[in-house]
């Protein structure tokens, strides 16, 4: 019997997601998760009874978990089928991007790789820095979730997958690191590109060039913005 939502997010999100659940089905049991390792406590039976929700979450879901899911598993991705994987927003922009948006799929063993059921697309507005496209993203995933939610909440099945198909390349934690390895023959050009969409030392990884033995990396300039940088020895 469906009777469980295991709703695997983060901190900001711990009030209002369950909420809008529950207004919807007041009798669910919604347990917030944060880590694999909470799941991994959870019975099968308890696993058996559950529908898991996963918005905006770094946590890979073992497959082995999702095997035992008794009502299914849906990730809610912060960026358009054409740009599954690590850090959407960020290529999207190096790409130039005219489009962007929300989707929520099935989850499987593969990330970013099940059935799509639904989405949202936007236009990218010119100037639009990485920090402003992430956050129209979440808002339009937010409004993903509660479009979903009474189905997500109340239904047993699962809502059937669109027609639509993930992009061909998957981004990963490697390939932001690769565009964060800055070549010494790199032109004006690209160094301004890149500097602009991954010089804000996202994720804790910044622009670097290495030159006889030291490491140089990119620290963009408060007073000059987002169109300058400074380069500290490390």
């Amino acid at each position: 019997m469906f009777d469980t939502i295991l709703l695997l997010t983060g901190p900001i999100e711990r009030a209002p997601l369950p909420a809008v659940l529950l207004g919807h089905n007041p009798g669910l049991d919604v347990l917030v998760i944060e880590r694999t390792e909470e799941l991994a406590a959870l019975s099968s039976d308890v696993l058996r009874r559950s529908r898991l929700i996963a918005f905006v979450t770094p946590v890979i879901v073992p497959k082995r978990i999702l095997d035992q899911i008794g009502y299914g598993a849906v990730n809610f991705h912060p960026g358009p089928p054409s740009y599954p994987g690590w850090a959407p927003a960020h290529f999207a922009l190096y790409d130039q991007a005219d489009e962007f948006g929300a989707t929520a799929h099935l989850m499987v063993e593969k990330v970013d790789a099940g059935p799509i059921i639904d989405l949202a697309a936007f236009l990218i507005p010119p100037n639009t820095s990485v920090f402003s496209l992430e956050g129209m993203a979440y808002a339009h995933l937010s409004f993903l979730f509660w479009r979903m939610a009474r189905q997500l909440a109340c239904d047993p099945s699962l809502p059937p997958a669109l027609p639509v198909q993930w992009g061909s390349r998957k981004y990963s934690r490697n390939n932001y690191l690769s565009m964060c390895d800055i070549p010494l023959d790199i032109s004006k050009s690209e160094f301004d590109r890149r500097m602009r969409v991954f010089g804000g030392h996202y994720f804790g990884v910044s622009p670097t060039i290495r030159l006889h033995g030291i490491e140089f990396r990119a620290v963009v300039s408060p007073a000059i913005g987002s169109a300058g940088a400074a380069m500290a020895a490390t």
